[in-house]
């Protein structure tokens, strides 16, 4: 009986395990469509995943990143504060990428695979620009290192203009590592071209720009319309990263702006600043040090995103806002493990408000020991400074003056119903969410614009309730095609009747999706 068992749980054994060695390229595609090719995609990165020949090529890259946890590149702690297009990648599918990898990468039959997702061939926000600023074309110095180059473009602007938004289109995807836009309002900086050009340099922060990059949208609709001013001629400056080995290459890359019109009325400043700063920063070699920046709000502030910045050998980072010291009452973001090659301005979901009188508060780490293969062998001291040898900490905010209800604004789905984005919903491969909606104004007096947006074409029908859950009024809108769509509604019921003020519900369904939310009648 003992050898019956036996026998059975060995036979029970090998077919889990011939079971696990089936694993095809049809079951693992639609994880590198959703979760890696929104970077890695044809024209826009030397290593695309988007059929099972690029995947299989670059299957040792990935099976040592990925257990690395190198890829995806997101630095922000997901336990600590969520962001907007977080880079992520959920630990079963991780574990079934590095199991079809260990057991042959097999191909199998690509036809079962699902239809790859397709990616805009040049831009990602469409109609006409109001501004483009194309740096000098360029060609890498780069050979056994890295190097960093700085161009300074002039705006030629005649007037001031606000930013609606803007994108970063690579000249040459293949040897842009990555790139930090800045403005100098003052029109007085001049490119460097030396290869050495760290300090970030222009006053005004705009973003950085790696592979998968979205464009930048500032919401411009519905609860929530602001922008950076840009002012009369200003210089666009960028700082780009291109990687040893690409030397003779070359690059032209160009910055779209889309501007409001000039007189546009409503729009919210958006600013931005560095407001905490330490350039006192002695770490010796062979130590590990700790330092600290603080800076107490003038008023109350919403907080639409944060940028953390050190160089190469930050460890860690912690970023809050408190009234008591110590305590990290509101959470901005926390790094547990810095790259200097990876950094970004992290955007929130809704604004996060910081009360007046609070602090904003950051801690960094930096480790100067032979644990840090960054920091050199052996160790030498470093300081504070604006070289790559030099440390800083130097952490900006992108920040609006608080107005009341400035925290329930959902950030996310005024950007992703942007018109311009009509043509490009969500390019992130398989989509995580197939329809987002706002309602607005809300509360509302008699009407109420429903603008929603869906990454495949889809029926779509709209559904109003009351509190109970009982239907007023249903809605047919038929089949529409990919993009943004409005619908306005008059609160009546499905009789013609018009309601008394109260809260509503709508929920807006797509396909066999659905997206609800809550509305309030008032006058």
């Amino acid at each position: 009986m003992k050898k019956i068992t036996l026998s059975f749980t060995l036979f029970l054994l090998l077919f889990g395990f011939t079971k696990a060695q089936t694993l095809t390229y049809k079951d693992v595609a639609p994880i590198f469509y959703k979760r890696c090719t929104s970077c890695h995609h044809t024209g826009a990165h030397m290593f695309p995943f988007m059929n099972y020949t690029q995947t299989n090529l670059s299957k040792t890259l990935i099976q040592f990143d990925l257990s690395n946890n190198i890829m995806p590149p997101w630095k922000a702690d997901t336990t600590y504060t969520r962001f907007q297009h977080e880079r992520l990648i959920s630990a079963p599918e991780k574990a079934m990428i590095l199991n079809w990898i260990a057991t042959g990468a097999t191909k199998g039959d690509t036809t079962q695979a699902p239809a790859a997702p397709s990616y805009p061939a040049k831009y990602q926000l469409v109609g006409n620009s109001d501004l483009d600023l194309v740096i000098p074309t360029y060609t890498s110095t780069a050979t056994t290192g890295d190097i960093y180059v700085c161009f300074s473009v002039p705006s030629n602007l005649t007037q001031d203009r606000i930013i609606r938004a803007f994108e970063v289109v690579p000249g040459n995807p293949a040897i842009l590592h990555h790139a930090v836009i800045t403005a100098d309002t003052t029109g007085a900086y001049t490119s460097d071209l030396s290869g050495v050009c760290i300090n970030i340099p222009g006053n005004l922060s705009l973003a950085s720009w790696a592979p998968g990059s979205r464009a930048v949208i500032f919401p411009s609709h519905g609860a929530l319309k602001t922008g950076i001013r840009l002012k009369a001629g200003s210089k666009l400056i960028l700082q780009a990263h291109y990687p040893k080995g690409t030397i003779g290459q070359i690059d032209s890359t160009r910055v779209r702006f889309y501007f409001y019109p000039p007189g546009e009325t409503g729009v919210r400043p958006m600013y931005v600043t560095t407001p905490l700063q330490n350039w006192t920063l002695p770490i010796p070699a062979n130590t590990t040090q700790t330092f600290t920046a603080q800076y107490t709000t003038p008023g109350s502030v919403s907080l639409y995103g944060v940028f953390p910045h050190s160089h190469k050998i930050g460890k860690s980072m912690l970023l809050y806002a408190h009234n008591s010291p110590g305590i990290d009452t509101i959470p901005m973001v926390r790094i547990n493990d810095w790259d200097f090659e990876w950094q970004d301005f992290y955007l929130y979901k809704k604004p996060l408000k910081v009360p007046a009188g609070y602090a904003l508060f950051s801690k960094h780490i930096f480790n100067n020991t032979t644990s840090n293969p960054l920091a050199g062998n052996p160790p030498v001291n470093v300081s504070a400074g604006f070289a790559t040898s030099n440390e800083m900490l130097f952490d900006g905010v992108m920040y609006m003056d608080y107005q009341t209800g400035d925290e329930n604004i959902d950030l996310e789905a005024i950007i992703l119903t942007d018109t311009l984005l009509a043509n490009n919903v969500k390019p992130n491969g398989l989509p995580s969410i197939n329809v987002k909606a706002m309602a607005f104004p809300n509360p509302f007096n008699n009407d109420v614009t429903i603008r929603y947006a869906i990454n495949t074409a889809s029926p779509i029908k709209i559904i109003f309730t009351d509190v109970l859950g009982k239907q007023i009024a249903v809605y047919d809108q038929g089949k529409k095609e990919r993009g943004s769509h409005e619908f306005i509604w008059n609160s009546k019921n499905k009789n013609g009747q018009a309601l008394p003020n109260g809260v509503y519900f709508y929920t807006l369904k797509a396909g066999d999706q659905t997206f609800k939310d809550k509305i309030i009648k008032q006058d």
